[in-house]
């Protein structure tokens, strides 16, 4: 597209359809934040739609040389950040409330969550494109199927909506699957109640023998005799953001 090369080993998918690039610019609603950062803005397609919407602090980051080369030419009003946004001081760059959007690229877009979940007293909103399973999952609440890790975590500190799909067509190259844009919105919480290093470490146990009982996956912790928490014969999707937190401050108990 326009000259650049999408390349796979960075998961490039470019939005070719301009309908859709405005709608995604739209998902974001400007409230509580002046600042609003692009994950890899590619060639402009979603960045110009935003541009028009005169955020009054509108900024990109951009991994990839070519893009980068080709928006300093096309785009050279847009505050360009050159880097890689999983690496970069994004805390240097920012001291107020910033909102992330983007069209994510598939093969890190589970990490730029995670870096969300480090940088959240700083991002207030997340609006993006996800491969469709994974935006499923992250909206997906207790006793789903799909419910898992990313689910907990970030339902944990965010309201989560799923907005729409968004159909391979609607790239250069298309993509071997379908997209959809999701909702990120900072809910009331600051302390979870609990430690939160060492929930990541039990959600992530619990989830990584998923089929197992709690009382099972959590047995190399701590010590799972005692059952006071009514939750150690339970498998981890049917286990609430509540849930974890109680089972998290059980861990710290009974840990050796």
């Amino acid at each position: 597209m326009r000259g650049i090369r999408a390349k796979k080993r960075l998961g490039q998918h470019f939005l070719s359809d301009r309908n859709m690039a405005e709608q995604i610019a739209g998902t974001l609603t400007l409230e509580g934040y002046k600042s609003v950062l692009e994950i890899g803005p590619g060639t402009g397609a979603l960045t110009r739609y935003l541009v028009k919407r005169g955020i009054e602090d509108l900024r990109a980051i951009e991994f990839d040389r070519e893009s980068v080369e080709w928006l300093k030419r096309e785009m050279p009003s847009l505050n360009l950040i050159e880097g890689d946004f999983l690496k970069y001081d994004i805390g240097g760059e920012f001291d107020h409330p910033f909102a992330i959007t983007g069209n994510f690229p598939y093969n890190i877009s589970s990490q730029i969550l995670f870096r969300v979940l480090d940088l959240r007293r700083m991002i207030p909103e997340v609006t993006g494109m996800f491969q469709k399973e994974v935006a499923e999952r992250i909206a997906s609440p207790p006793g789903s199927r799909k419910y898992g890790i990313l689910s907990v975590l970030l339902q944990t500190f965010y309201d989560i909506e799923y907005l729409f799909s968004v159909p391979p067509e609607m790239f250069t190259p298309p993509p071997a699957v379908v997209s959809a844009v999701i909702r990120l919105k900072r809910n009331s919480v600051v302390d979870p109640g609990c430690d939160f290093t060492l929930m990541r470490k039990v959600v992530k146990a619990t989830f990584n023998q998923r089929r197992k009982m709690i009382r099972n996956s959590l047995g190399s912790m701590c010590n799972t005799e005692d059952d006071s928490t009514g939750l150690m014969t339970k498998r981890p999707e049917h286990l609430s953001v509540a849930d974890f937190v109680l089972l998290t401050n059980w861990v710290a108990r009974n840990r050796g």
